[in-house]
């Protein structure tokens, strides 16, 4: 890269944009990288304030800032992401379906040590829809050194993907309403109309729902037929607390699942129930589901969904991040909920 007069530019090459701003009508590049300055072109540089410009000189070890992002970002990528064209040195990497960001946070970290590096992601664990962003690469100097980018390159090919969609699965799911109280018809299932909706959004069909009492041996039954009759998934709703007469996470237990957390560090939802039976997810959903717009069922969901066997830690690890607000307008996504 050179600095030279623009009157003397004519004929030279740019080596970045040259951004034109008219208040109220015009923002962008009135000039890009790679343009040829014209004898014509002179003038209107010079209005723009530009007495000088930066043109481009060949260097074996040095990249320029649209270049060196594009190569950021292909190495940062995973599936189900694709990259926009450099704007202004800048590359966004934008998801291509819905799906679960995951982003591999230790590595990020150890990428953007490297001095005039910068990526900048959603937090992990984030649903995204398809055509948002999921991160944005650039460099800070407008020519930057290669090495610093082939570095960058080698981490992510050591680590895998920085960033990537997971796609989410449709899974069949069976699901349990307890209480005596509904089972009698003395009062009216609120549960499930809330958690269909919520799978509905999801393209997760309820395959059949049974309404039964705190009985602990005729959940465990339920929990056996539904999966019997191809549920990829069990939702029980109910009798999650620990009075005496709430019996579902032993009816859980007592149908051969194995209990991988009951009990989660979030606000709403501290008495979430997760398990398997073999590989079929089991979610005990505590009352708070009914009531909060966003709970531990919404920050779990999709990862279930997109195909993860969770553990206690990834439960436990909710905890930063896990207290809901109960701002009068709920914001969820666009809150901390569940951001740690």
């Amino acid at each position: 890269m050179r600095k030279v007069n623009t009157v003397d530019a004519v004929g030279m090459i740019l080596c970045h944009d040259l951004t034109k701003i008219v208040p109220g009508e015009f923002k962008g590049a009135a000039f890009k990288k790679g343009h040829v300055v014209r004898p014509e072109d002179v003038d209107e540089l010079l209005k723009m304030g530009k007495e000088h410009l930066y043109v481009w000189e060949n260097d074996v070890n040095s990249l320029h800032e649209n270049d060196a992002a594009m190569r950021i970002a292909h190495a940062a990528a995973g599936t189900s992401l694709e990259l926009s064209e450099p704007r202004e040195g800048k590359v966004n990497l934008i998801a291509t379906c819905r799906g679960l960001l995951k982003v591999n946070v230790k590595a990020l970290a150890e990428v953007n040590d490297i001095e005039e590096v910068v990526i900048a992601t959603r937090h992990t664990n984030q649903l995204l829809e398809k055509g948002e962003i999921a991160a944005g690469t650039r460099v800070i100097p407008l020519i930057i050194n290669k090495a610093k980018i082939e570095k960058v390159e080698e981490i992510c090919r050591k680590t895998g993907p920085l960033v990537e969609q997971k796609p989410l699965q449709s899974l069949r799911t069976g699901m349990i309403t307890t209480g005596s109280e509904v089972y009698h018809g003395r009062v009216q299932d609120r549960f499930g109309p809330v958690v269909k909706a919520k799978l509905q959004n999801f393209d997760c069909p309820v395959t059949r729902q049974v309404l039964l009492p705190d009985d602990m041996q005729q959940i465990a039954a339920a929990i056996k037929d539904l999966i019997a009759e191809g549920a990829e998934m069990v939702i029980v709703t109910g009798g999650m607390s620990v009075d005496p007469d709430d019996a579902t996470p032993g009816a859980v237990k007592a149908s051969g699942a194995n209990i991988v957390s009951y009990g989660a560090p979030l606000f709403p939802g501290a008495m979430f129930l997760l398990a398997y039976f073999n590989e079929i997810p089991i979610l005990g959903l505590p009352g708070c589901v009914m009531y909060h717009k966003a709970s531990v069922f919404d920050l779990v969901l999709p990862r279930v969904l997109a195909g993860e066997k969770l553990t206690r830690r990834d439960l436990t690890s909710l905890g930063h991040g896990g207290l809901c607000l109960n701002c009068p307008e709920c914001r969820y996504p666009h809150c901390p909920f569940g951001k740690g």
